[in-house]
């Protein structure tokens, strides 16, 4: 069997060698290279081609955000962030290279897990995103389409007026998916949204600050009891970590009920509670991830009246839920990522929103 082979990018030298010994105790893996700058990681990638690189994002010479850049650019490989980032500051340095292409992050170790724990879920993960076949800088890539696709004929069974909800999620590529669709929607956008992306407690706590920054809209996290905001209040709401989010009675609920496809906040949960309360007034849309989580209850809601969407294969980052929402026939239309704003602007009654060249 053909190894994973492994491009190690540390400025530590004590954590690199660690690393390097993780991967290399498992006989599917080979570290063919290692790197204590962003600008021998660039190197190193363009001369070796591995098939995954792990990157830390405090590093000297280039920093891990602008080495995810470049090689996203100009030679794609996946990416997995391996970083210790507490600091506000750093943490969306690990959104801006997640949206730039970097395919998922893990915290480093706190000292605190079972034995051999953290070290398998790393050779887990590095084996998982080897799988990945990556686009180049999706950010540009999508730009460089500009206005070539105009959107697809979605249409509401009833008028503007009557949606009341935007239901989104995603895991794997979610932040970059995420920033696509909010910087598309206008400042004006009058219905609410809703949405669920996977990711680890450490990573997820400032995820909503970072959004809120990228987004004409306002992005928090929801909090228990809250009502379920009225139709002109243009906001975006977030599944807290490690929690699920409903809809239940007009108002958000969270949870910790058991997880979900191995998820928690599962986007099941949220689709599946719409489809019970306002589903033929909301627009559901599954993006990129790994997994199944979401597929069911965008079927459900389908079911239920509601609008549902999927992001396609050749702009997702993992085609894995909105390929099971397809084959499920949950999703009535499949779209490219760069369609989906103005989808949702043209189904909520908003004029078309002209971006900058």
């Amino acid at each position: 069997m053909k190894k994973v082979r492994v491009l190690v990018v540390e400025d530590s030298l004590s954590v690199r060698r660690r690393l390097v010994e993780i991967l290399g105790s498992d006989p599917e893996l080979e570290v063919v290279g290692e790197a204590e700058d962003g600008k021998t990681a660039i190197e190193f990638c363009q001369a070796m081609r591995p098939d995954v690189v792990t990157l830390d994002m405090m590093l000297p010479v280039m920093t891990g955000l602008a080495a995810t850049e470049y090689i996203m650019a100009y030679c794609p490989t996946p990416i997995l962030i391996i970083s210790a980032s507490t600091n506000r500051g750093e943490m969306f340095r690990t959104y801006d290279a997640l949206a730039a292409g970097a395919v998922d992050v893990l915290e480093k170790p706190a000292g605190e897990e079972r034995e051999g724990e953290w070290e398998s879920r790393l050779i887990s993960t590095v084996k998982l995103i080897s799988r990945i076949k990556v686009i180049t800088h999706p950010r540009g890539k999508l730009r460089s389409r500009g206005s070539v696709a105009s959107p697809s004929p979605v249409e509401m069974r009833r008028s503007p007026a009557s949606l009341r909800l935007i239901a989104l999620g995603a895991s794997t590529g979610g932040p970059a998916a995420a920033v696509e669709i909010l910087k598309g929607l206008s400042p004006d956008f009058p219905v609410p949204i809703l949405f669920v992306i996977h990711m680890g407690r450490l990573f997820a706590e400032s995820l909503a600050d970072w959004l809120d920054g990228q987004s004409p809209l306002r992005v928090s996290f929801a909090r228990d009891g809250e009502p379920l905001p009225e139709r002109g209040r243009g906001t975006v709401i977030l599944a807290p970590a490690d929690v699920h989010l409903k809809v239940h009675k007009g108002r958000l609920r969270l949870t910790r009920d058991p997880e979900r496809h191995s998820c928690r906040p599962s986007v099941d949960v949220l689709f599946e509670s719409i489809a019970g309360e306002i589903a033929g007034e909301t627009i559901a849309c599954l993006l990129t991830g790994m997994g199944r989580d979401g597929a069911e209850g965008l079927l459900a809601i389908r079911k239920a009246g509601g609008t549902t969407l999927a992001q396609d294969e050749a702009t997702s980052v993992v085609y894995g839920m909105p390929r099971e929402a397809f084959l499920l026939g949950a999703c009535e239309q499949v779209l490219p990522l760069q369609q989906i704003a103005p989808v949702l602007m043209r189904l909520a009654g908003c004029p078309r929103l002209e971006r900058p060249s």
